[in-house]
């Protein structure tokens, strides 16, 4: 007698549609390979596909699974860049960068898993709201509650990672009017309304079903609709004179960057390409940025005449400077390290930089976690790369802004972009001598992910930012995406990724408060929360379809 033991798993035809349309709801989040136009399409009627299945589970097990197999096939697929990090720069084996990329994609799942089961437990499908249609429009609402409730959750707990927020495929469809108003989370509710809308249409089963269902489809379409006019209102008048800023993007590898034997070669690179003659007499720039680290050394460690060179930089063009590098203080208690941005002009001491009192210094605040600080019980994780990290000391979310001219700029570093709240804080004004940010600056330092999607969804990110506080927002970045953005989010000029080059633009600072900057993401949450009280209570209460009216 033989015994035999045969272990196998077959997908289900269920679980491979959810894995597929999360992959191309990936696609959403900038262009390439879909056009621009297509972005905001293709993240609703996948999230409405994905919607449709969650609304037919037959349980809540298969609703969670629904929501969890859409969003890991999202976020595989949308993160995909972290793989270059880890395995080309980290020297992780493939195999285990592989494997982490997966990790985190199966743990930021777990929120879309919340979204759907929530929605299926508060029974969103079957609320009763007086009549059917009420009932329609109450069940897209509360979806589209859970949804963004999960963006929301993604955003904020273990430090937040927001990146990928159905929001920002929206920053040129007709629901970025919108943006300055409810800001990014906003904006992914009225998305997820609509796909949710959508989904509710798909699931009518007779002809006067169909009737009632559209309507969530029509109120989805009016705020479409409303989005294109917010489009026409003026949030932000003119502040000051226009100035000419250059961007300047050096393109060191990132193999290069941390080397000390091509240190020398990467400072003569960013100094000539700030040090070019203005291809015009008018177009000489008042302010030149560098990038994030472009100076990779702590200021004491650098040798004093390198400040000497960036301060003939600022002589020879009459021009203010802002770059980035990391700041050592000596305080009396222990040392203090930053991620900083520094700015001078051609009268700072060269004194000033060896002991960081440079007259403007901005540290950043929202560190990213493995890369700039280490989170409990993850040293090993952070040993096993290669990649330059450590623990830095924090900045305030207010610092003191840059005053270039006649304008304010508030510096933000890397992916401290990603999160509009706390950016909104440098453009609210302070005090009489502080009237809130003019112009927003992004420097970052993307080399470490390669030409991929990472720098593309930036970019689309920083452009979200724009539109909520109706400000101008420059990137100057290490090996792309350099920009200008106009106020309405609009991209003015850009430099191709990978490659060496400056941008020099005329920039026009902007002041007043839009709705989104004088109350952040209240107006979002509060309009959510409503909805899912009201959602609890039915569900308290019991009243189901067959109880309606």
């Amino acid at each position: 007698m033989q015994n035999s033991f045969r272990l196998s798993w077959t997908p289900s035809p269920a679980l491979l549609a959810l894995l597929t349309l999360g992959a191309l709801h990936a696609l959403s989040f900038a262009p390439g390979p879909l056009p621009h136009w297509s972005l905001p399409f293709v993240q609703i009627f996948t999230l409405a596909a994905m919607a449709w299945h969650a609304m037919r589970a037959t349980g809540l097990r298969q609703a969670l699974g629904a929501g969890y197999a859409f969003s890991f096939g999202n976020f595989c697929v949308g993160l995909y860049w972290l793989y270059i990090s880890l395995h080309h720069y980290g020297d992780l084996a493939a195999p285990l960068a592989i494997g982490a990329v997966m990790i985190l994609a199966a743990w930021l799942a777990l929120y879309g898993a919340l979204a759907t089961g929530l929605a299926y437990s508060l029974g969103a499908r079957y609320f009763s709201g007086g009549s059917s249609y009420q009932r329609q429009l109450l069940s897209a609402a509360i979806w589209a509650s859970c949804w963004a409730l999960s963006e929301w959750l993604r955003g904020t707990l273990f430090t937040g990672l927001p990146w990928l927020n159905i929001g920002y495929a929206h920053v040129e469809g007709v629901l970025s009017g919108w943006a300055p108003i409810v800001g990014v989370y906003g904006v992914a509710w009225l998305a997820a309304f609509a796909s949710a809308a959508i989904a509710l249409l798909a699931c009518a089963k007779d002809t006067q079903n169909d009737a009632r269902a559209a309507v969530g489809v029509g109120v989805a379409v009016l705020t479409g609709l409303a989005g294109i006019f917010f489009t026409h209102m003026t949030w932000a008048v003119p502040h000051g004179k226009p100035m000419i800023v250059r961007l300047v993007q050096g393109n060191i590898p990132q193999s290069d960057k941390f080397e000390p034997s091509a240190f020398v070669q990467g400072q003569i690179d960013y100094l000539e390409l700030a040090s070019l003659e203005p291809r015009s007499l008018d177009g000489k720039p008042n302010l030149i940025v560098l990038p994030e680290t472009v100076v990779p050394l702590f200021q004491d460690e650098v040798a004093p005449n390198l400040w000497d060179h960036w301060l003939e930089v600022a002589r020879t063009r009459e021009a203010d400077i802002i770059m980035g590098m990391p700041l050592h203080d000596r305080l009396a208690t222990r040392d203090r390290y930053t991620n900083s941005a520094i700015g001078f002009d051609a009268n700072t001491p060269a004194a000033d930089f060896t002991s960081a009192t440079m007259p403007m210094r901005y540290d950043k605040h929202h560190l990213v976690p493995f890369g700039e600080f280490v989170p409990p019980g993850f040293r090993w994780f952070v040993d096993a790369l290669s990649i330059p990290l450590g623990d830095f000391d924090r900045g305030q979310v207010r610092q003191p802004l840059f005053a270039v001219h006649d304008q304010m700029i508030a510096p933000n570093i890397c992916y401290e972009d990603v999160f509009g709240e706390e950016i909104i804080q440098s453009v609210r004004p302070l005090n009489e001598t502080d009237p809130g940010a003019s112009i927003l600056l992004n420097l970052s330092n993307l080399g470490w992910f390669g030409d991929s999607w990472a720098l593309r969804q930036h970019l689309q990110i920083s452009r979200m930012r724009a539109l909520e506080t109706a400000r101008p927002m420059l990137r100057a970045t290490n090996t792309g995406m350099t920009a200008a953005i106009d106020p309405d989010g609009s991209v003015r000029g850009v430099l191709d990724a990978m490659h060496k080059g400056v941008l020099d633009v005329e920039v026009q600072g902007t002041t007043g408060m839009t709705p989104y900057v004088r109350w952040g993401n209240s107006l979002a949450l509060i309009w959510l929360g409503l909805f899912l009280v009201v959602g609890v209570v039915l569900r308290l209460t019991g009243r189901r379809p067959s109880q309606a009216g």
